[in-house]
């Protein structure tokens, strides 16, 4: 195919400065029933926006923390509070530089080489619009991958075994540094099994579900409609994908020695938990709020943004 370029608006910048919690999957946009049912529309902007102060910092912090914990260890939601109390204050805020630096990047790299890669396709193949979009959505989130190691660096200062090894996100690049550019990107193959498949679906369904809610007639009730089909999807696949997070915190919990398989990893996991797909996903119910309410709010802001730049 020919060479394409990701086109970075003035809105691009105004979008992806934004940086939206993450929902266990690559990313999702707004939904809009213009430019066929699968394919997406005519959009100015590039990137997600994400709305400062839907949380309290703190509350927020500790909720991603229990949940990571639930995730790694497969803990109940009040052990992972009181382990996460032991801890301190202190260390509430490990890790979160990480997804600060990734996340504007990651979701904005995603919106934007999604409209492109759908661009061009369309226009170098005759393939079905709904084959060409589903497409570009894995192809956005295999990209989005390349910065794996922005959340191998996040697992390791979150959890609790490495508290006294890093002190801070720089030094685990350095240590990780002595291990080779494949340490990097241990986990990478949950985060792609996640972030193609999840895309896939979500620029795939955006546009049914919103077709399926009632009619919108004023300013108000379409921004209620977007906030509906972002937090109904966001919720879905997070949880439907919620164990490809609990392997890649397995893998990337560890550092150096043998790389493992994805199976191996998680039939480990899998008998560890008594074989039962509650213990699995512990932890998902965490995940499934939180996702309900960022990305209704993401999505509707998107719309927004979209009608005002």
């Amino acid at each position: 195919m020919g060479g394409f370029r990701v086109t970075r608006s003035p809105a691009t910048v105004a979008l992806g400065a934004l940086a939206p919690a993450q929902w266990g999957m690559g990313g999702v946009a707004a939904s809009g029933r213009a430019g066929g049912r699968y394919g997406p529309r005519r959009q100015p902007a590039r990137g997600v926006p994400s709305p400062a102060g839907k949380e309290t910092a703190d509350m927020k912090k500790e909720r991603e923390k229990v949940l990571f914990r639930q995730q790694l260890y497969g803990v109940r939601t009040r052990d992972a509070v009181c382990q996460l109390r032991k801890d301190g204050f202190r260390n509430l805020y490990r890790g979160i530089l990480p997804p600060l630096m990734q996340k504007t990047t990651t979701l904005a790299l995603m919106f934007g080489l999604y409209q492109d890669f759908s661009s061009l396709l369309q226009r170098h193949t005759s393939a079905s619009e709904l084959v060409t979009c589903s497409v570009a959505a894995v192809l956005a989130g295999t990209t989005e991958a390349a910065l794996t190691p922005f959340e191998r660096v996040q697992t390791l200062l979150q959890d609790y075994k490495h508290h006294d090894r890093f002190t801070n996100t720089f030094q685990a690049f350095k240590v990780l540094k002595d291990y080779g550019i494949r340490e990097y990107y241990r986990g990478l193959i949950p985060i792609l099994l996640r972030n193609g498949p999840s895309n896939a679906l979500f620029f795939g369904l955006r546009g049914p579900i919103k077709q399926c809610l009632p009619e919108a007639s004023t300013y108000s009730t379409h921004l209620f409609n977007d906030f509906i089909c972002g937090g109904l999807l966001g919720a879905m696949l997070g949880f439907l994908f919620f164990p490809m997070n609990v392997v890649k915190a397995r893998m990337q919990s560890q550092i150096g020695g043998e790389f493992q398989s994805f199976p191996k990893v998680f039939m480990k996991i899998w008998l560890e938990r008594d074989r039962k797909l509650t213990h699995l996903f512990r932890g998902a119910h965490l995940n499934y709020y939180r996702s309900i309410l960022s990305w209704g709010i993401i999505n509707a802001t998107y719309e927004l943004l979209l009608k005002l730049l």
